[in-house]
């Protein structure tokens, strides 16, 4: 079938919830994929960020076929080696002492504002404007974009405050007696690459700890190396009380997780929270092979070195049309005076898979593995169709 037919299946048959790309992927070898017509692109999205080793990965590849030949799925009732490891792996690499396997982000976010809840028996949130944290009813109620929330509103959750990120006092302000957590992106992503003053996560850790409020960080996008750090919240110093965690976690397999200190995570007892499909042996299997490449081969050094070289080349773009460039490591947004989405179109044509969020903010999230050489190619065609 050809890229119209296959195409015309999903106008036929799908739920209307998407709007797509008109090109129909087959295959990738390292930071390229290539379409059902042999037409080849450099991925600078990485599957909104999830690609972290990019595409068809030895390792990452090896380790989710070994395993496929033993279990793929025994659900949550039995314990398996692969998730067992990993959750010793990643904790003794950061400041957590219990984790929680979920299947997504959003998943994640949920578990982490039902544990908050249960942790301080009160009812508030206070999450951030221009955030995402999921589609979910209570994920949504938290994620500050109003037009979100608008169809849904008869339904959606009470209890969630939004106030303008990178704001201590708008913070300071919402919180009352009934304020469970703070629920903030280290960077957001969604929102348009927003990257908040030194010391913002820092007040927002120092009023958690001073009133007893859970401070939960979404990694959902930032984790797993895209920052620079394992995870983002590092470079800004805290430690917070709950970390939640998916994208780049299985390097395209379907995962997500929640991190806590011991203190908040023994809010739950059996049967407060569970899943059927969270932790299997076949993500974590994945999620094994993916942090030991990033913490064993470089990944670090090279999100480091490759996004301070991508960021400057872009601030050398002379161009009216570009407002600013920010972001950290490979995880950055290039801001425009207009709406980004023809650009977008335009990149595509050119062989080039990037996208707009906050609609006139191009944002690159390539995979971890991506190179100066590869940054050199992005931004000539760049800077020739702005």
């Amino acid at each position: 079938m050809n890229t119209h037919e296959l195409i015309k299946i999903e106008d036929d048959y799908f739920i209307n919830t998407f709007t797509r790309q008109p090109l129909v992927l087959d295959h990738g070898e390292g930071v390229k994929v290539t379409d059902i017509d042999g037409n080849e692109y450099l991925d600078m999205f990485a599957g909104i960020a999830v690609n972290a080793l990019g595409h068809n990965h030895p390792k990452l590849v090896k380790a989710i076929q070994d395993q496929a030949e033993k279990l793929i799925h025994i659900s949550s009732i039995y314990y398996n080696e692969p998730a067992l490891l990993y959750a010793k792996k990643l904790i003794d690499l950061t400041a957590f002492d219990r984790i929680f396997y979920a299947n997504s982000g959003a998943e994640a976010n949920e578990g982490a504002i039902k544990l908050a809840v249960k942790y301080t028996g009160k009812s508030e949130i206070i999450s951030t404007v221009d955030s995402f944290h999921g589609r979910t009813l209570m994920t949504l109620a938290a994620t500050g974009h109003e037009e979100y929330h608008e169809p849904f509103k008869a339904v959606m959750p009470k209890g969630f405050i939004n106030v303008p990120y990178n704001d201590i006092e708008a913070i300071k302000e919402a919180i009352t007696e009934n304020t469970a957590a703070i629920i903030v992106e280290p960077i957001q992503g969604e929102g348009g690459v927003n990257v908040p003053d030194a010391d913002y996560l820092k007040e927002i850790e120092k009023i958690c700890n001073e009133k007893d409020i859970v401070f939960i960080v979404d990694e959902v996008q930032t984790g797993f190396g895209r920052c620079g750090t394992l995870f983002a919240h590092e470079l800004f110093g805290v430690k917070p009380d709950i970390m939640t965690m998916a994208k780049g976690i299985g390097g395209g397999v379907p995962m997500g997780g929640i991190l806590a200190t011991e203190k908040v995570a023994g809010a739950f007892v059996p049967g407060d929270h569970g899943t059927t499909f969270g932790g299997g042996p076949l993500v974590c299997a994945a999620a094994n092979a993916v942090l030991d490449e990033i913490i064993d081969n470089g990944i670090l050094d090279n999100v480091n070195e490759v996004g301070d070289y991508f960021i400057g080349e872009l601030k050398k773009l002379d161009k009216e049309i570009i407002s600013e460039v920010r972001g950290k490591g490979l995880i950055i947004g290039l801001e425009l005076t207009k709406p980004g989405a023809e650009y977008v179109d335009k990149l595509r044509e050119a062989g080039f898979l990037i996208n707009c969020t906050a609609g006139n903010v191009l944002r690159f999230v390539p995979p971890l593995i991506i190179t100066k050489e590869d940054i050199d190619v992005f931004v000539k065609a760049l800077d020739e169709i702005l």
